[in-house]
């Protein structure tokens, strides 16, 4: 079925998810709004110019949004056939960063390019995951249910990945990547006590990591108790506390924020949902909530509705990406997480994250005009 969708004619296809569409199109530039709110007195501060950062992140989004409807009108087969190449260009970047890339709070993780700036490889590696597992729980299909292939074939792969972002002590990408995979494998028929045991794994080894690591071990200190120090480690946490609370029930209003001069450190990127809470309130931030769990429900409802099995492995992988972002940084920003530097997608500052976010969610609409729904 996958080569007959991949060489359908044009009259075969659907139309896009138009809820889908319109959700990423809102956040993207509600996302948009609140950076330039967030970044400007900062960009001010270190260019002289107030719109340096609103200006690169609106490039990126055009950018973005040109790759997301060139991805929408390609069928999603052709990732099935460029998994092995996608996923062995993973690493190589992903070791190229170990060898040329920049360091910066005790880890390494970027290469820098021309125009594009920081470059993440993490973010292509990820993708590049996705892809390679969707094509194996295709190819393999009833077979997953064997530990053979379910967890060895499938998990060697994970493990190759989280080895080398490992050695770049890139902890919350390690995360992502675990929870990503273990979404997978389960949708893809690996049986539950395997899964149950990569759980136990799973949290053996953060344990043993962030003992070992020391930028993470303070990170957990900061979490649990961070007046204990309050002007360095519990700095970050403190002040983005006091963002969401000052915000209130309504905010104290688009553009009068207060922490985001100069006192909150990352607020247009890693914290931007304090500068959020603090500038449209609970309910504006509750609003935005909203948006990002209907465009998840419809993701997972695409994926469920894909017209194959790669599809819907594919679909199933993207959208949890995306859920586990989102959860990761709220959960953070709230302090109901230890700080793990995971962006909040459409709205925190950063060229890679952009375009591959959106890239994916063209993925996404290009599963979704391929739909068993569309027949």
């Amino acid at each position: 079925m996958g080569e007959r969708l991949a060489k359908a004619p044009a009259d075969d296809r659907g139309m896009v998810d138009v809820p889908f569409l319109a959700l990423v199109l809102l956040l993207s530039a509600i996302g948009l709004l609140m950076m330039f709110s967030a970044s400007y007195v900062r960009a001010n501060y270190e260019t002289g110019n107030s719109v340096y950062y609103f200006v690169r992140q609106l490039t990126f989004v055009g950018i973005g949004l040109a790759i997301m409807f060139v991805a929408s009108r390609f069928s999603c087969h052709l990732w099935q056939k460029l998994a092995k190449i996608v996923y062995g260009l993973s690493i190589v970047l992903l070791v190229a960063v170990l060898v040329v890339g920049e360091s910066a709070g005790g880890a390494k993780r970027w290469v820098e390019l021309p125009l594009l700036g920081r470059f993440q490889p993490s973010e292509v590696a990820k993708f590049g995951l996705i892809c390679m597992l969707a094509a194996m729980a295709a190819q393999y299909k009833e077979k997953m249910a064997d530990w053979r292939y379910g967890v060895l074939r499938l998990g060697g792969v994970v493990l190759v990945i989280l080895g080398l972002v490992a050695l770049e002590k890139h902890l919350s990408a390690i995360m992502i990547i675990g929870l990503v995979s273990l979404a997978m494998m389960y949708v893809g028929g690996v049986k539950k006590r395997w899964i149950f045991l990569a759980i136990a794994l799973a949290l053996g080894f953060l344990v043993l990591y962030v003992s070992v690591m020391g930028y993470a071990g303070d990170r957990i200190t900061a979490w649990l108790n961070p007046e204990a120090d309050a002007q360095n480690t519990g700095y970050q946490v403190l002040q983005s506390q006091y963002a969401i609370g000052s915000g209130g029930l309504f905010g104290l209003g688009f553009g009068r924020g207060r922490q985001k001069h100069l006192y909150l450190p990352e607020e247009h990127n890693d914290y931007i949902f304090a500068v959020v809470c603090e500038e449209l309130g609970l309910i504006g931030a509750l609003g935005i909530i909203i948006l990002f769990a209907m465009l998840i429900l419809r993701g997972y409802w695409i994926a469920m509705h894909a017209a194959d099995r790669f599809s819907t492995m594919l679909g199933v992988g993207l959208t949890t990406l995306l859920a586990v972002q989102v959860v990761l940084n709220m959960g953070v920003v709230s302090n109901l997480l230890p700080s793990t530097g995971v962006g909040l997608p459409f709205f925190s500052y950063g060229g890679t994250s952009a375009l591959m976010n959106l890239g994916e969610m063209g993925i996404m609409l290009s599963i979704s005009r391929w739909s068993s729904s569309t027949r």
